[in-house]
């Protein structure tokens, strides 16, 4: 005991020296995690006020308070002596296994973010992604679920989407038909041109404010092509799309003007 009396009595300055040190480390903590607090719910309010995704919004706070937290206890630790640098190698590496292993999730999350935060398309939009069109019914952080034509769920991965090209067929008022109508090389060009006009200008749901391209575009082996270019609402596209594929038909039909069918000629020669 004696001893023991004697050592704190020899020591009482380096003891007070570490009790020191001891508080200043703790007082670190306590400040980091203070400020890694308020970082983090500022972080979140400026991504609430984007209107982000909550659950974006709730992971990235939490993502900023324990990289901050984590910078003040590698200050505290520091400060007690310890040489910090083999720690946060150990840490790294560590970090950097579990970031391989989870590679395609962290992928995918930063494409639902990137997806969230730039809005190539929203709820609703009629899309193309990864080559699967469909309806977009919701984003997720991981992936984003479709709804196909054939009313059919495709759930696609956000890195698939990110890495490819998006059609969004959504984000215009208005579309324009793209139909290609090939007649036989004996008809009447003038004719059915007047023709596909006439269809054109009497459907309803055809923009009148906008022009109406007709023309040949190609003369093919068959047939010569002609373009009709009309302009519709979005949301009419498909509707005005197979009414004018067979209202032409019957059209045609009705005016003697033929439309072929690829056919092969067979000419065969009588030895004499």
């Amino acid at each position: 005991m004696e001893m023991i009396i004697e050592w704190f009595s020899e020591n009482q300055g380096l003891l007070l020296q570490y009790i020191i040190d001891f508080a200043i480390a703790i007082a670190i903590i306590v400040v980091g995690k203070w400020v890694a607090r308020l970082v983090s719910k500022g972080i979140v309010k400026v991504l609430d006020h984007k209107s982000i995704d909550k659950a974006v919004t709730s992971f990235v706070g939490s993502i900023v308070f324990s990289l901050v937290f984590f910078v003040s206890i590698i200050a505290a630790i520091s400060h007690l002596g310890f040489n910090t640098s083999s720690l946060v190698a150990i840490i790294g590496a560590a970090g950097l296994a579990v970031g391989l292993a989870l590679q395609g999730s962290l992928s995918n999350f930063a494409s639902g973010v990137l997806l969230i935060v730039l809005k190539p398309f929203k709820s609703g939009d009629f899309v193309e992604v990864a080559g699967t069109a469909g309806v977009v019914e919701e984003i997720h952080i991981f992936s984003t679920q479709l709804k196909s034509g054939d009313n059919k769920t495709v759930i696609i991965p956000n890195s698939a989407i990110t890495g490819g090209t998006i059609t969004n067929y959504s984000t215009k008022p208005t579309r324009r038909i793209d139909l290609v109508i090939g007649v036989s090389y004996d008809a009447d060009l003038a004719k059915t041109k007047e023709i596909l006009s006439k269809i054109a200008n009497d459907h309803p749901l055809i923009l009148k404010d906008q022009a109406v391209t007709i023309g040949v575009s190609e003369l093919a082996d068959s047939s010569v092509n002609l373009v009709l270019r009309p302009w519709v609402k979005s949301a009419d596209y498909w509707g005005v799309y197979f009414d004018l594929l067979e209202t032409i038909k019957v059209s045609l039909d009705e005016a003697g003007i033929e439309i072929p069918y690829p056919q092969m000629g067979l000419h065969m020669n009588k030895e004499a």
